[in-house]
């Protein structure tokens, strides 16, 4: 019997010290998952607990993002950020979404200091937003400029007549739901655009003459949608400095910002997935497979632009003009 009560007290003994372990092991479990978001979190938003220059990146075709919007927001919030440096890389896109992203950008300026950096390419809204920043610094081969506004659509008439396709409909007034595709445009439609495209290009060229050294005849004469090269541009007070990283931290400096602070780039915190495919702007893009068609393709036929609604701040240069 002492054998038997012996095996007893060694299999409780056994069972404690499992029992132990496994709630040592949930723990530490628990512990690695929360440090696995917490990190994961961070580095979405680019947040370090050190003094930093954030770093925000905005790229492609430019629409109201408002996810992008509210990393601006939390950078403007964050103790931690000493400086920021917007870094521009786009063609343009939606007037409104640039607008937006300016707002935003001239509101965060108002706590930090903020510069523009020019990668490859800030036309249209990309240079839109590129003023919103205190100092703007553009590689010499950087394009810059194309400050103008545009409004497109297409017109299908002669496809329709030749496939035998009509369509017909019953509308309040002559101008309600124009201009359309389906039916050849009128010079009462072409002067509600012109009136509409010019108003908020009268608006755009203001964004220059407010933000930029120049006087409005001289933003008005840079206002006819030509392309300048960083080179070019700094000889026209589009931009302040020729460079990159290292000017934009330089110019920071003069500003009290320490100039061995860490760069750190506050990153996107989308997810991918179904989810986000089928959200947004994207979702109707995505589902007719144009977001997996060859972007050289894409650009042939139109499909890059063809989601972008209302009016563009664009530059879309002609590729079989270059020579492609």
């Amino acid at each position: 019997m002492a054998v038997r009560a012996d095996e007893i007290i060694d299999r409780r003994r056994l069972r404690r010290k499992l029992t132990f372990w496994r709630v040592v092991t949930l723990l530490l479990v628990a512990v690695a998952i929360g440090g696995v978001a917490f990190w994961s979190k961070g580095d979405a938003l680019g947040g370090v607990a050190a003094n930093h220059v954030a770093k925000i990146k905005i790229e492609g075709t430019i629409t109201e993002d408002e996810e992008l919007l509210k990393r601006l927001e939390g950078i403007g919030k964050s103790d931690r950020v000493k400086g920021v440096i917007v870094w521009i890389n786009s063609p343009g896109g939606t007037t409104a979404g640039g607008e937006a992203i300016f707002e935003a950008v001239r509101r965060l300026a108002a706590e930090k200091p903020v510069v523009a950096q020019v990668g490859t390419l800030a036309a249209s809204a990309g240079y839109m937003i590129a003023s919103a920043g205190d100092h703007i610094v553009a590689r010499q081969s950087s394009i810059v400029g194309s400050i103008g506004v545009l409004v497109q659509f297409p017109d299908v008439t002669e496809l329709m007549d030749k496939i035998g396709v009509k369509v017909e409909g019953v509308k309040s007034s002559p101008l309600k739901a124009e201009p359309s595709p389906f039916t050849p445009t009128t010079e009462e439609e072409r002067a509600m655009l012109r009136a509409l495209v010019m108003d908020s290009y009268d608006w755009f060229v203001g964004i220059v003459e407010d933000r930029r050294p120049l006087s409005r005849p001289e933003a008005l004469a840079l206002a006819d949608g030509s392309i300048y090269t960083g080179r070019q541009a700094l000889q026209r007070k589009l931009v302040d400095t020729l460079g990159g990283e290292r000017e934009a931290m330089a110019w920071l400096a003069t500003k009290g910002v320490d100039a061995e602070l860490p760069v750190v780039e506050w990153k996107t915190a989308r997810s991918g997935g179904l989810f986000a495919a089928l959200t947004g702007a994207d979702s109707f893009a995505s589902l007719m497979g144009f977001d997996r068609m060859p972007a050289e393709l894409a650009a042939r036929i139109g499909a890059d632009r063809l989601f972008l609604d209302g009016l563009l701040s664009l530059w879309q240069p002609d590729q079989s003009a270059l020579g492609q």
